[in-house]
């Protein structure tokens, strides 16, 4: 019993360091979070909400990272930033809520697999997208796309760093810097959107989030770090492998 205590807390703290390192450098820290917590014993739908409330100081520390670039999209306004991710959040993470444990687990290699389709993916995407978006679409077009990728965040938040990128390229927004910033504290706002339905809602394992914490911030500053030594292309497929061997794993 203590040597399993012992393991499980091992992986935990190992998947919460290099899951917040992932996200650090360019996100997936829940494909290592979510399966950890998953072979934790955690029932699938906690599993997903203490993993979003473990890195959640990841992402807030982020977002200061990038406090000179920041600034509402010129498409949405703050009140437009603010209120569709607010409203696409909640409702995200009340259909998370109202997901029973074998329908969530059921979908979790389905929604690993989207996530790095994603990651595989978004750099041709990204480009793509930077080619075509060069007026502003009208402030609707842009409420709705912020709305649904915030209810996407609030169910499940893999590949959500990728989807707002698109969605930040495809509404006008440019400069790299500004748009990574804009991803961090979007991230940041839904999991505490999330995070208020997951905790009255009881789903959220507040000692196993606690224990990863740390381990999250080690993580996070060790991942910012390494940034500038790993190339990018060769961290952005060793995140495509480990989605796709989680997602895998979970087909069995």
């Amino acid at each position: 019993m203590i040597v399993g205590a012992w393991l499980r807390g091992g992986v935990l703290l190992g998947a919460a360091f290099f899951g917040a390192a992932l996200n650090a450098v360019a996100g997936g820290g829940s494909f290592l979070t979510l399966p950890a917590l998953l072979w934790a014993g955690v029932p699938a739908v906690a599993a997903n909400a203490t993993g979003t409330a473990a890195l959640f100081p990841g992402y807030v520390a982020s977002t200061w990272g990038f406090r000179e670039d920041m600034g509402a999209p010129r498409a949405l306004g703050v009140f437009g930033l603010l209120s569709s991710c607010l409203l696409g959040g909640l409702l995200g993470a009340l259909l998370l809520v109202s997901t029973s444990n074998h329908a969530f687990r059921a979908l979790v290699p389905v929604l690993l697999l989207f996530a790095t389709a994603l990651f595989a993916f978004a750099p041709s995407l990204l480009r793509r997208i930077g080619r075509q978006a060069h007026a502003l679409p009208p402030r609707w077009v842009a409420w709705i796309g912020m709305f649904a990728v915030s209810l996407y965040g609030g169910y499940f938040n893999g590949g959500l760093g990728v989807l707002l990128l698109a969605l930040f390229g495809l509404i006008g927004e440019t400069d790299l810097n500004r748009m990574n910033g804009l991803k961090n504290l979007v991230s940041a706002l839904l999991t505490v959107f999330a995070l208020l339905i997951y905790a009255a809602a009881g789903t959220v394992h507040w000692a196993v989030a606690a224990l990863m914490v740390p381990a999250v911030l080690l993580g996070g500053y060790w991942g910012a770090r390494a940034a500038r030594l790993v190339p990018r292309n060769v961290m952005r497929w060793g995140i495509v492998a480990i989605g796709l061997l989680m997602a895998l794993l979970f087909l069995r």
